[in-house]
């Protein structure tokens, strides 16, 4: 825990005013659900800020449950060290976890869970005992033709993190970055061939989820195929 004495007064009056401002918002609890590339990423920052929600990554969560050696993180550290994977239960017991921190008072966003069924029935439960629901999926629903293309046309400048496409953002010279005339790279998952297991993968787990919350009424459909400013549009009438 921080002392608030070491705490600048810019910082603290910075929190403040944030709290204050969120403080009209309504408490909102969302799943974001997307192939990669589909454009999650770039919308969850805007989501997060724009209806002060706190950003639940499991993976984040997980390493950050046992670098702190929390009772659950233990149990995840043991499981890992067994080669096993982490249970479905104790996933859930760490989102339980993080749902007490005062950053997540109005709400949360989860992306990459839940991603069987199963997952969402144990995580309708949890909310279930705290008197809570989920109420939107945003579906970034997107064919995967159009994926392939996004994904395998991405080219990084390493050192900068900046980022082209051969298509929709082409660098001023092929294969180097324009402001440092360096070389781009291409990541080893920008691949067709990584795409098209990662593609299945998800089409086999996670459509099912998509059909489950469809069932509830929760499911909103979002054109992930247009350009960001226009899907952020459609995010903010979704949760209007």
């Amino acid at each position: 825990m921080a002392n608030l004495e070491d705490v600048t007064s810019v910082d603290l009056m910075t929190e403040l005013l944030r709290r204050m401002n969120c403080s009209s918002k309504p408490d909102k609890r969302l799943i974001l659900v997307g192939p990669p590339g589909s454009g999650k990423g770039t919308q969850s920052p805007m989501i997060k800020d724009e209806y002060c929600l706190c950003h639940l990554a499991t993976g984040d969560m997980l390493r950050a449950a046992v670098a702190a050696k929390t009772p659950l993180g233990v149990q995840a550290k043991e499981a890992m060290e067994k080669g096993e994977l982490v249970s479905d239960d104790l996933v859930v017991g760490i989102i339980d976890d993080a749902l007490k921190k005062p950053s997540c008072h109005k709400g949360f966003i989860l992306d990459g869970f839940p991603r069987t069924v199963v997952q969402a029935q144990k995580l309708d439960e949890m909310l279930e005992k705290r008197g809570t629901k989920i109420d939107k999926v945003l579906n970034f629903a997107i064919d995967d033709a159009i994926l392939e293309e996004r994904i395998t046309g991405r080219w990084i400048h390493p050192s900068s993190g900046r980022s082209y496409h051969t298509k929709f953002a082409p660098p001023k010279v092929p294969g180097v970055d324009d402001v440092t005339g360096e070389p781009l790279i291409q990541r080893k998952d920008d691949t067709a061939a990584v795409l098209k297991s990662r593609l299945e993968a998800f089409h086999k787990q996670t459509e099912p989820v998509i059909e489950y919350y469809n069932k509830k009424g929760v499911i909103a459909n979002l054109p992930a195929e247009k350009a960001p400013q226009e899907v952020t549009a459609e995010v903010k009438k979704v949760l209007s």
